[in-house]
């Protein structure tokens, strides 16, 4: 399992936090997740499916990226 936590501060608001984490299943599938939203508050997820890790691997570099890319950094 490998977690990549970003946070985007931002001034007279609450930071907002993104996480990219890869998993494997019970299925011998490759999972990624994504969560979003407020420090403190609920966010938001997503879960996409892969057949092999290298897919997996490449699906969340390009998340984490796009993150970066929206002012997004390691805290």
């Amino acid at each position: 399992m490998a977690t990549c936590l970003l946070y985007n501060h931002r001034p007279a608001r609450r930071p907002r936090f993104y996480r990219v984490e890869i998993a494997m299943n019970l299925f011998s599938e490759v999972s990624v997740l994504r969560e979003w939203g407020v420090a403190g508050g609920e966010g938001r997820s997503v879960i996409n499916l892969y057949g092999n890790l290298r897919e997996a691997s490449e699906a969340a570099d390009t998340h984490r990226n796009r993150a970066l890319k929206r002012g997004y950094e390691r805290d």
